[in-house]
């Protein structure tokens, strides 16, 4: 196949690049060139979408296949692409979010789940739906937490940074809230068994890992990552309704359960995903962190001396 990838340098496009290049496929990514392509065997076009003269007239006489869409975040990012190609594609993979479910009191977030019209994420449902009334041969794809190589997000970060410092992990309320990492290259599997796949379309996809955790196990789980006793680790518990935090992020994953059930994809797509939580965490460490020099960096840890100086 004929496959444009909307991004494709950083994080997610990199893995997917990798695997649908070694798949044989013929990849074309679309990006504003800030960064070099993943590998060698690619097309890369410069421009930035959210300019759509400049999409339209950079796009202008290609055909694609299929069209795996990374990094449309509001309806306005993407309607114009599909107006583009409408009629011509035989896929439209689009990366949605686990995000714009509404917080319910019944886990873990299936599928067919209402979603929350408030979510920051809700322009990603809007799509979904646009995608679907235009009768687009589409998939939609709902991540919930990803990790792993590239990771632009400080989601393990966060929990290295401390641990190999040797600081205490601030961790709001009890630490029982239960979530759910994902690692990028089983996503990027995931997307590409998508292709060619008659049941795929039109659905919508949670993919993630096939266990749960605690924040605490999350920190743990960390720990053991990067070679420490996960029993020796300092992990601090506080309340963040008894900080005047404002807007300032303390904690890097959302105050909630979130996690979602991923056995549709498993079994339409005959998709299992390859990392554990402590492999996939093990592989960021080795091959992201600590090559990138952000153990010897300088972090800012103002907000967790603000918050230790009142527990």
């Amino acid at each position: 196949m004929r496959i444009l990838i909307m991004g494709g340098t950083r994080f997610i496009g990199v893995s997917l690049t990798k695997i649908l290049v070694a798949q044989g496929h013929e990849v074309v990514l679309f990006n504003r060139g800030n960064k070099s392509v993943p590998v060698d065997a690619v097309t890369q076009i410069h421009g930035d979408r959210k300019d759509i003269p400049q999409l339209q007239e950079k796009l202008k006489g290609q055909n694609f296949d299929a069209i795996f869409d990374n990094n449309g975040r509001e309806l306005s990012d993407t309607q114009p692409l599909v107006e583009l190609f409408k009629g011509k594609l035989s896929h439209f993979i689009y990366v949605s979010s686990a995000g714009v479910y509404l917080s319910s009191e019944q886990m873990p977030h299936l599928e067919d789940d209402p979603v929350d019209p408030q979510s920051r994420h809700k322009g990603k449902y809007e799509t979904e739906q646009y995608l679907q009334n235009e009768g687009i041969p589409f998939t939609s794809i709902r991540p919930v937490y990803i990790y792993g190589s590239g990771n632009y997000n400080d989601l393990e970060a966060w929990f290295f940074d401390r641990l190999v410092r040797n600081l205490p992990i601030l961790i709001p309320n009890s630490g029982l809230h239960f979530t759910q990492f994902g690692h990028v290259e089983d996503l990027a599997i995931a997307m590409s068994k998508v292709l060619g796949n008659s049941k795929a379309i039109g659905q919508i996809y949670n993919i993630s890992g096939d266990r749960y955790v605690t924040f605490k196990g999350l920190a743990l789980a960390c720990a053991s990552a990067i070679g420490k006793n996960p029993e020796e680790i300092e992990i601090k518990y506080y309340n963040p309704k008894k900080f005047n935090l404002g807007k300032r992020k303390a904690f890097p994953i959302r105050v909630q359960h979130f996690f979602a059930d991923i056995s549709k994809a498993k079994k339409d797509l005959d998709w299992q995903p390859k990392y554990d939580l402590i492999s996939g965490l093990k592989e960021s460490f080795e091959n992201d962190y600590l090559p990138s020099g952000r153990d010897k960096i300088e972090i800012d840890f103002t907000l967790d001396r603000e918050i230790l100086s009142q527990l």
